[in-house]
Order: structure tokens, then sequence, then C-alpha cells
């Protein structure tokens, strides 16, 4: 029986060869040095974001906005999509399949599993043909100053054309677009909520944020420097992301016997760790249920204590590109409205990363 998968097995059979060099080119693509440029576009984006979806309205949903919105800009950055018609063609299946990555692996129409493969289908056939599109351009000489990561992958990649070698890429996008945006829209809902329900926190950023808007110039968009200077609002997304991490962990398999509170794990067993009981044990977090971002002042936690992106050789590549589009979204959120939650005690969901019952509803006070 032939086994089904979100991801064709085509990406399996062909990592070990040229895609090595598309391996190499993430922590290139990803580092500061790189990220850097793509920030005033970060800050373009989220103010036609906030202009669009926030200001016309007196109350908003907050998670499925920043889902819109992660997902808008990962578009633009990774593959420089911009017509919004286009990005819609992906959003509703880029929709279905992170539910199906922790579901009962039954592909039987209806399920969450039979929808995730349906909806990676529809993806990876749209990815297709805009990869077939961006080759072209780039024989053409149409795509020669693109700096988005699949002009680059295609730039690098072999002169035959190979269909596995298409289908790679399209399979390493997905990954990168799944990754850049659930978390990162979770993340940012998070930050929002503490923001709304404590005062003082919100004063304190607003403060800083408003410092910087006040140091630029009339239509001037956010730069490096800028987003230097957000040290507190980066320790109070922090302490967010401490008390409700957006992940709750990932699996790895013991590469040999190890003995962990009393327990013998042998080499070979997989295993999970979490994020939140490591989050909220009082050793390395006193009062741990407190929400205090000075924990995040100065050296910050001892390793391997928090935890969000993970740790060690296998951490997010993708951390500092979540630190540059948390802080960009922060700051145009906080400069022009005041929060306040419709529902003061939401439920809080987890299926599998933390969601608002109701999708985190917000009041909002437009500030002059």
């Amino acid at each position: 029986m032939k086994k089904v998968t979100i991801f064709p097995e085509t990406m399996e059979k062909f990592n070990k060869d040229d895609p090595k060099k598309m391996r190499s080119f993430l922590p290139e693509f990803l580092k500061p040095e790189a990220l850097q440029f793509y920030i005033p576009i970060m800050d373009s984006m989220t103010r036609e974001h906030m202009e669009s979806d926030w200001s016309p309205y007196k109350e908003v949903k907050v998670f499925p906005l920043t889902k819109n919105y992660t997902f808008a800009l990962a578009c633009r950055l990774f593959m420089n999509i911009k017509d919004p018609n286009v990005v819609s063609k992906f959003a509703d299946p880029f929709a279905r399949i992170a539910p199906g990555f922790t579901s009962v692996p039954i592909n039987v129409p209806g399920t969450p599993f039979n929808r995730a493969v349906e909806g990676g289908k529809v993806i990876r056939q749209e990815l297709l043909n805009i990869i077939r599109q961006r080759k072209q351009e780039i024989s053409e000489g149409k795509d020669a100053n693109a700096r988005d990561l699949l002009s680059r992958l295609l730039t690098e990649a072999d002169d035959d054309g190979s269909v596995y070698y298409e289908m790679d890429v399209s399979n390493k996008i997905i990954g990168l677009l799944i990754a850049s945006h659930d978390t990162t829209s979770t993340s940012i809902t998070v930050i929002v909520n503490y923001l709304a329900s404590l005062p003082h926190i919100y004063e304190k950023v607003y403060k800083e944020q408003m410092e910087i808007a006040k140091s630029k110039a009339p239509g001037e968009l956010l730069n490096w420097d800028d987003i230097q200077k957000m040290k507190y609002s980066w320790n109070v997304a922090c302490e967010s992301m401490r008390l409700t991490p957006p992940a709750q962990g990932s699996f790895r398999e013991a590469i040999t016997d190890f003995t962990f509170a009393g327990y013998t794990i042998p080499k070979g067993w997989k295993t999970f760790w979490t994020v939140y009981t490591t989050h909220k044990n009082p050793k390395y977090f006193p009062d741990p249920e407190k929400f205090d971002p000075s924990r995040f002042e100065g050296n910050g936690p001892a390793p391997f204590t928090y935890v969000p992106f993970g740790g060690g050789p296998r951490m997010c590549p993708g951390k500092e590109y979540a630190r540059l589009e948390i802080l960009v979204f922060i700051h145009n959120l906080v400069t022009k409205f005041k929060l306040e939650k419709a529902i003061p005690d939401e439920k809080i969901i987890y299926n599998p990363s933390p969601v608002p019952a109701n999708g985190l509803l917000i009041h909002l006070q437009p500030l002059n």
C-alpha cells in the first residue's frame, strides 16, 4: 500500500544531493545582516495592514488578522509575491495543513489529515506554477536583482530544470511558509493579549516606541538601528512567549543512552521535550506565573531555560526573522491604538498552539 503523506516522497529521495546547497542558503538568508534589508518592507506592509484591517474598526479579532498579515509578509519576502489575489490562493489551503501534522494519519475524506493532504496538493501545484514562471523570468533576465529566497534558490539550481528539484524547492518553501507565519502569528496574538491585559506594561512599551517614532521624519520607515532600540518591547515579547509559548515542544531522537530525572532513556528512543514546563520551572524563573519582563535584562535567563525557538544546533533558524517581524508589528500597533480586551477572561485553546477561543477580541482606541 502506498504511503500517504502531506509532503511527497520526492523530498526524501533528493535531499542528499543538490538540495544540500539549498539548505546552506537558509542560515545565510535568515541571518541579521541579510534581514536588515527587509525591515523597511516589513514596516511598509505592517502600515498597510493596520490601515486596511485595523483602523476602520472599533473592534477586531486579532488572531485571524495576524494570520493573514504574517502569511502575506512571508509570501512577499520569500517569494516576492505582492498580488493579494495570489496570496489568497495559498491562504485557505495553508490553513488546513498545520492541524494535519498533529492529527491521526487517516486519509479519509473529512478528516483533518485528509484536508491537510488535499491542501498540500493545491499549494504544491500553485507553487510549481510560480517556480516555473520565475525560472523563465530569470532566464530572460527579468529577475536579475531579486532578493527573495525563491529567486536565489533557483539561481543556484542546475540548468536541467529537473521536476524533482522543482518539487524539492517547493517543499522547502512550504516548510518555511508554515514555520514563518504559523507560530509567529500565534506569538503576536499572545503578545497583544498581554499588552491589552496589563496597562502598565503597555504604557512602558508605548513610551519606548513613541521615542523611536518621534525621531523619524514623516513617512520614514523603520531601520536596523530603530530595532536595536526596542529593548523593553522585546523583553515584553519574550516574557509573553515564556508564559504562553507558541509551540509546545518538539520531538528528538536520543543519540546515546542518558539518564534524566531518574529515568534511563536508551539510544534511538524518541523523546518529546516541552517548552511550557521548562518555562514554568521556579528554579530558573522565580514566581513563574508573574509577568516580569525584567527577567530578560542583562544576560537574561540561563542557557536552555528559555526555549520558544528551541536550542542548540537545531534551534529555529528563523529566530531573528521572528524578532524583527514581532517588533515591527508592536511598533505600528502601540503607536496607533490603545487596547482593551472585549472578553477579559477569554479562554485559550491548545490546538496545538495556544489560540484564544474567540480570536482575541480587542477594542481599539485610535491615538492621535
